[in-house]
């Protein structure tokens, strides 16, 4: 009996050991490599002859539009063609890739993935029976495509910042303000009032400048485009001063800027954009700002980056401090 017993204890305890093992042991998943590629570049999968057709004059005309509200023109991307024989190894981690699959069999959508081959990365596929479906479904989903790789730029400096915060500085800037962006480490004070800062990351050739203001909330008319550049005038010529004696940042008299009421990740703003110059000086360069009211609906606060990079194209540039801005939490 007791032989029996001690059988059984044992068979269940070797039971009990195998569970975890067996029923509960979850797959890891696998390590995938770290993205290649430039900030602002796409890579076209297709082949020679996709990317000669109307197909690749589509990307080309999505893809290479004008950048919005730079100094002189640049294009929304940087783009090149890979052939799918090629496309192996390096050229599978690229961070952005927009794929043309092209097929008989092949109904016309567009497919987005992410973190295929590598992460963080972003991949558009355009499934098609030939080149002009292909061009049609590019085209008509134009927005869609930029917005997916804007989206993809922005959330991985984002992620860079929160990997590498300047806690201190937000600890600032919350307590002023209610709320702040993800500052990356490299980012410093320049100037504080109670209702004002200017926060900057510079180099040798370039300035990355951040304002944040607050002034009382009255009503919606504030909101309007030509409240926000009256105020944000007011604002620059007060804090912001020029390298010569009299001058100050002003707001481009001659451009319109553009104005959206836009929505991210659960906030509301209304942004413009447009160039920054100074009167009496010759400095200037592109802005981005985004007001909206604070927590307590009591002040209209106003978030803004700036680029000063005279030698340099400035879209990147501008990129991440959208990133930045977009960030406020």
């Amino acid at each position: 009996m007791k032989t029996k017993t001690l059988f059984l204890f044992t068979l269940l305890t070797g039971l009990l050991i195998l569970l975890p093992s067996g029923c509960n042991k979850k797959e890891k998943p696998p390590v995938l490599a770290s993205i290649s590629g430039k900030a602002g570049e796409v890579e076209i999968v297709s082949s020679k002859s996709v990317w000669e057709s109307e197909a690749g004059n589509a990307v080309r005309t999505v893809l290479q539009a004008e950048y919005p509200f730079t100094p002189q023109k640049e294009n929304k991307y940087r783009i090149y063609n890979v052939p799918p024989e090629g496309f192996v190894n390096v050229f599978r981690a690229h961070r952005n890739i927009l794929y043309l699959h092209i097929a008989d069999t092949c109904k016309p959508k567009l497919a987005i993935s992410r973190n295929v081959w590598a992460e963080p990365q972003t991949m558009i596929t355009v499934y098609a029976p030939d080149e002009a479906a292909a061009a049609n479904v590019i085209l008509t989903n134009d927005e869609k495509i930029c917005e997916t790789f804007e989206d993809a730029e922005r959330e991985r400096v984002i992620m860079n910042a929160k990997a590498f915060p300047n806690e201190s500085l937000a600890a600032v800037v919350r307590n002023q303000f209610g709320g702040t962006p993800w500052f990356p480490s490299s980012y410093s004070m320049k100037k504080r009032t109670d209702d004002f800062v200017w926060i900057s990351y510079e180099t040798s050739y370039t300035t990355q400048g951040i304002f944040i203001y607050k002034f009382p909330y009255t009503g919606e008319n504030q909101f309007t485009r030509d409240a926000l550049v009256a105020k944000r005038n007011e604002v620059m010529k007060e804090n912001v001063p020029g390298t010569l004696e009299g001058s100050y940042m002003i707001t481009n008299p001659v451009i319109e800027p553009g104005y959206w009421q836009k929505s991210y990740k659960g906030r509301t703003f209304t942004e413009i954009r447009s160039l920054w110059e100074t009167q009496n000086d010759y400095m200037g360069g592109p802005f981005i700002s985004d007001a909206f009211l604070s927590s307590n609906g009591k002040e209209v606060i106003v978030i803004e980056g700036f680029v000063y990079a005279p030698k340099y194209d400035k879209r990147d540039y501008l990129r991440q401090l959208e990133a930045i801005i977009y960030s406020w939490h």
